[in-house]
């Protein structure tokens, strides 16, 4: 998996932005609008990414800020959200935003995003109420970042070993729920393997 991409830009604009690494390999990186807001004058970025495998497309999207990236890969796990879904939220709403709306109940402020409807937005809140916790805007670094990384690690490692993502979501979250959160990746993957 590719964890970030460090060099120099090449090309960018509010979608993708182009680096060019020091072996001279250029990466095509998605990212959201948020993300372009912080590259204005940079010359040379590390961005940390999410890499996507899909039968016909293979696509790194990239995130200037560790909480853009976990909050990425949460929406990513919500039934019906996808990942240029997760990337139009993340473009739509700071990650300050998004976090004090899951965590208020704010259902209108998620539904303001283009193409969320009601029952999409209150899915979001749903699923990612009890992930997110009660953090508000001044304490965004405090979701539990190594619990997320866990959860998202696993979830994507057993979506490349080809499981459906609702049926390994749901085996993850009963894990967590009957064990709680301080399994690791590996013992969350095992145990997962035996209920999948």
């Amino acid at each position: 998996m590719i964890t970030y991409i460090k060099g120099a830009i090449v090309e960018k604009n509010p979608a993708y932005v182009v680096i060019e690494t020091v072996g001279g390999v250029a990466y095509c990186i998605h990212i959201s609008l948020a993300t372009f807001s912080q590259l204005k004058e940079i010359e040379n970025v590390k961005l940390l990414t999410h890499y996507v495998i899909k039968e016909d497309a293979h696509q790194l999207f990239g995130f200037y800020t560790e909480e853009e990236r976990i909050l990425f890969r949460l929406l990513i796990t919500v039934n019906g959200i996808g990942v240029n879904t997760a990337r139009l939220i993340l473009s739509s709403l700071s990650t300050d935003e998004l976090i004090n709306a899951i965590a208020t109940e704010n259902v209108r402020a998620i539904q303001s995003v283009k193409g969320i409807g009601l029952k999409t937005a209150q899915r979001v809140i749903i699923d990612l109420k009890d992930k997110i916790g009660k953090n508000t805007p001044h304490n965004v670094e405090k979701i539990s970042i190594s619990y997320n990384n866990n959860r998202g690690e696993a979830l994507f490692a057993l979506l490349s070993l080809g499981f459906a993502k609702n049926s390994a979501d749901s085996a993850l979250e009963k894990i967590i729920r009957a064990e709680g959160t301080n399994l690791s990746i590996e013992e969350l993957i095992k145990k997962a393997l035996k209920v999948l």
